[in-house]
């Protein structure tokens, strides 16, 4: 498997980003040409590599294609606070240096790519979770997170004992009030009686609270001492703190994106998630990566929801799986949604 790139980026300066791709190998005099799917980039979103969720979900995927498309991996980082021209900037630069696909890891990645996606015909330029920017060299990959969220609804009203439960967003944009739906709508199906304690870390254009562990760990315990005894948090790296606080706490935690239970960073509270809201980031990185080396690249919307498992709860932790009517309930509501039965808000 060929070294993956990373390139590491601070504030954003448009000569040093220029540099940092060059001494990867890239070349700048390769503008619009795109490559012939031998080269692939990831630009992460809030948090980066080692948030344990979203960003790692990403990386898997282009991990997956270096190691069985014989594909070179570059990988972009953000910078705290940066704004669009830094992510236009940043894209700019991979797409120079042969890149593609060139993939922004989050919806944040949205007026970034409008404006480099046209300069790039010949580059596929992908964006995941986010359909609001298209063209004819832009995949948007986008998840029904709402029915997989609904799925951890069914579980945790299924296992509280509290009649408590919590959901810990990490900021109060569209996307994510999409998890809080699915999740109050789950519970409140399965137990009317069931109290939903709905928290978010911060509000736009503030974007901490998915970076910031501490935030999600007063959050957490705020929700604990009010008696909460499953909390789902869909925070990116904040969420890590979500759960060290559930964990110590000796109660039941609900990931996401990822399957956390199998996070090494998270492995001493592993016991403590019950189960995670996964989205096939991994398979939906590589099938876009795939598909430009395959001269047929993907483009326009890419839907991903439980009649594809493209949204799912884990099974990883043995003691989720011994709950079999917690599993059976869970079922019949998977296959209700699929079979259209069910409809699932996508807005609280």
């Amino acid at each position: 498997m060929r070294r993956i790139t990373r390139i590491t980026t601070v504030g954003v300066a448009s000569a040093a980003l220029a540099l940092s791709v060059t001494a990867c190998g890239g070349n700048s005099s390769d503008a619009g040409s795109g490559s012939d799917g031998d080269k692939a980039a990831i630009a992460y979103d809030i948090g980066g590599r080692g948030d344990q969720s979203f960003n790692d979900a990403a990386y898997a995927g282009l991990e997956k294609a270096e190691k069985d498309l014989d594909v070179q991996g570059s990988e972009a980082e953000p910078s705290d606070g940066e704004g669009d021209a830094d992510k236009v900037q940043r894209l700019t630069e991979l797409a120079r240096s042969g890149n593609n696909p060139v993939i922004g890891v989050g919806f944040a990645y949205a007026p970034a790519i409008k404006k480099v996606a046209p300069k790039f015909p010949k580059t596929t330029f992908g964006i995941i979770d986010d359909a609001s920017v298209t063209g004819e060299n832009i995949a948007n990959i986008v998840f029904n997170e709402e029915q997989g969220s609904y799925l951890a609804g069914v579980a945790a009203a299924k296992v509280t004992k509290s009649k408590t439960v919590g959901f810990i967003g990490g900021v109060e944009t569209p996307l994510i009030k999409k998890f809080e739906a699915g999740f109050v709508q789950g519970v409140k199906d399965t137990d009317a009686s069931v109290n939903v304690l709905p928290q978010y870390l911060t509000q736009p254009p503030d974007f901490g609270g998915f970076s910031k562990p501490d935030l999600g760990k007063a959050a957490a315990q705020g929700q604990l001492d009010k008696k909460a005894d499953v909390i789902y948090s869909a925070a990116g790296l904040a969420g890590s703190g979500a759960i060290e606080a559930v964990s110590k706490a000796g109660k039941w935690n609900i990931g996401v994106d990822s399957d956390q239970y199998q996070q090494k960073g998270l492995a001493p509270y592993k016991a403590s998630i019950l189960t995670s809201v996964t989205k096939d980031i991994e398979d939906a990185v590589f099938n876009l990566i795939k598909s430009v080396k395959d001269g047929k690249p993907q483009t326009g919307e890419i839907r991903y929801g439980l009649d594809k498992n493209g949204v799912a709860l884990s099974m990883s932790n043995p003691a989720f799986a011994d709950m079999k009517d917690v599993i059976a309930a869970v079922d019949t509501a998977k296959q209700e949604i699929i079979d259209g039965k069910i409809t699932v808000k996508t807005a609280p």
